[in-house]
């Protein structure tokens, strides 16, 4: 599995992680996914998987970075602080890798949420800061509210379907050296499967099944690696299943060709 530098941290995680939205796959395709060096977990406290996280943590915490998110309703100080003690006991351990704001909440000053933030960070409770569903707008107030730490990451919508992020967020976090974490990197599954016929209105699914077959890949692989081909992007896909964990694993240690990703640049336009 490629690993990627996490911020400006000298922390490497892996470029496939391992995503927990609406997951109802019990423990064995995490540990079979932690296993094939997807070594990054991440999960919320609105997911309600914290604790199925906990369970496929157990004997294996060393090992894995662990990702976790406060919900976008619970960013007063006290709200974070009752939250991340609710994550510990749900997740079972005694400190949280990377801890981010789940969504913006206008009706909150930006700056008591991040000093929230900032002081479990002080204290030892959670490693490293970030945030989720940030705009660039969002993301420099963020910034500016920080007083010890940086913003390591932004997890943000980002699949070969959802790329408006490469107008303006995509090149800020890269120059800011803020990973964008991808959730829903497959587009709900849609970039996993073959399409049924090939024309006008399949021109994407159909470009990316004929680089599949260039690549001796399946499409969820294709997919994934070229969202992780950008510089600092992670992707989280999350599945239910065994094989498809195994399958999104087989997404790193290669490479799609600059011809190939810019064939699927041009048949998924941003």
């Amino acid at each position: 599995m490629e690993l990627k530098e996490l911020g400006k941290t000298g922390v490497m995680v892996p470029e496939i992680g391992l995503g927990t939205w609406k997951y109802h796959g019990g423990v064995a395709p995490l540990r079979r996914g932690i296993e094939l060096g997807a070594r990054f977990i991440d999960t919320a406290e609105m997911y309600r998987t914290e604790d199925v996280v906990g369970q496929a943590l157990d004997g294996l915490r060393d090992s894995v970075f662990l990702a976790t998110k406060v919900s976008g309703s619970h960013l007063h100080r006290g709200q974070i602080i009752r939250a991340v003690e609710a994550s510990l006991r749900l997740l079972a351990v005694d400190q949280i890798d990377l801890y981010q704001v789940h969504w913006p909440d206008q009706g909150v000053p930006i700056g008591e949420t991040m000093a929230a933030m900032e002081a479990l960070a002080n204290q030892g409770t959670v490693r490293y800061i970030g945030v989720s569903n940030f705009d660039v707008r969002e993301l420099r107030e963020a910034q500016r509210a920080m007083a010890n730490h940086p913003i390591v990451s932004n997890q943000v919508l980002y699949s070969l379907k959802d790329r408006e992020i490469e107008r303006d967020l995509l090149p800020y976090c890269q120059e800011q050296s803020i990973n964008i974490i991808a959730y829903t990197p497959l587009a709900d599954g849609s970039l996993a499967n073959k399409p049924r016929f090939t024309g006008k209105r399949n021109k994407g699914l159909a470009t990316l099944q004929e680089v599949a077959s260039e690549v001796g890949k399946t499409m969820a692989q294709v997919s994934l690696d070229w969202c992780t081909s950008h510089d600092g992007v992670i992707a989280i896909p999350k599945t239910n299943s065994l094989a498809r964990t195994e399958e999104n694993c087989g997404a790193s240690d290669w490479r799609l060709s600059p011809d190939q990703l810019s064939r699927l640049d041009s048949a998924f336009p941003a």
